[in-house]
């Protein structure tokens, strides 16, 4: 009985057949509108991120890959870096910084192989700091809209529905078919938070795997070459 009640309600209302999100949120409060503006924005804005992080992340990788195979087979550390280190690769910078430590160390009159070796370190340790800093520079953004964006859909929602209240109030009429189209313009706010997060959160984890798993790559290369380059002090 009351979901015969329920669907006379609606009816009477003359419900299309299926949602239309562009009436929903044209038919929507001022504020409902700001707060969807606002997170599809914030969802475009991901999607940049996602698509421009994959890309750069994959040129990194294949640069890196071509560079690190290439420098361990090179006869000479200094002329290879010579001739590739201004190219944009994360492990010729760091090569580049512990090389030039390595000279600022063995150009001193008396060397101290275990100092050397602290501060050759340092210095590529800073330099892979560095790097993976650059390329984890924009996920913080998608962190934020993965934490965020749900409270402010749902924000919209408790907005959409204490207007549809308050016209229940002005019209004192609590029909459905009085305060369903309020609610359902409401619950889309969050339907479209939802829309922004997801993404931004599965992206954010995957891409902060793959920036860790770079600079461990990042470290054992400073590892294995501030190893080299000590060992050249000490039979200096």
């Amino acid at each position: 009985m009351t979901f015969d009640l329920l669907m006379a309600a609606i009816g009477a209302a003359g419900a299309p057949d299926r949602l239309n999100p562009v009436k929903l949120f044209l038919d929507a409060d001022i504020v409902v509108q700001v707060v969807m503006v606002g997170l599809l924005l914030s969802s475009v804005w991901t999607w940049m991120i996602i698509i421009s992080f994959s890309l750069r992340m994959g040129g990194v990788r294949r640069r890196s890959d071509a560079y690190e195979e290439d420098f361990w087979d090179a006869p000479n550390f200094e002329a290879f870096q010579k001739e590739r280190g201004r190219a944009n690769v994360p492990l010729g910078k760091v090569a580049g910084e512990g090389l030039a430590e390595w000279r600022r160390n063995a150009g001193m009159k008396s060397v101290d192989p275990e100092g050397a070796r602290q501060r050759i370190g340092m210095a590529m340790n800073s330099t892979v700091a560095e790097e993976a800093d650059k390329l984890a520079d924009r996920l913080n953004f998608l962190a934020t809209v993965g934490s965020v964006a749900p409270f402010v859909g749902l924000f919209g929602t408790v907005w959409g529905i204490m207007n549809s209240f308050f016209q229940i109030g002005q019209q004192q009429n609590s029909s459905l078919a009085v305060v369903a189209p309020g609610i359902s313009e409401a619950l889309f706010a969050t339907a479209i938070g939802l829309f922004a997060a997801i993404p931004a959160v599965i992206a954010y984890n995957r891409f902060s795997h793959r920036v860790n798993a770079f600079e461990a790559r990042m470290q054992r290369f400073a590892d294995r070459f501030l190893s080299a380059l000590t060992r050249q002090l000490e039979q200096g």
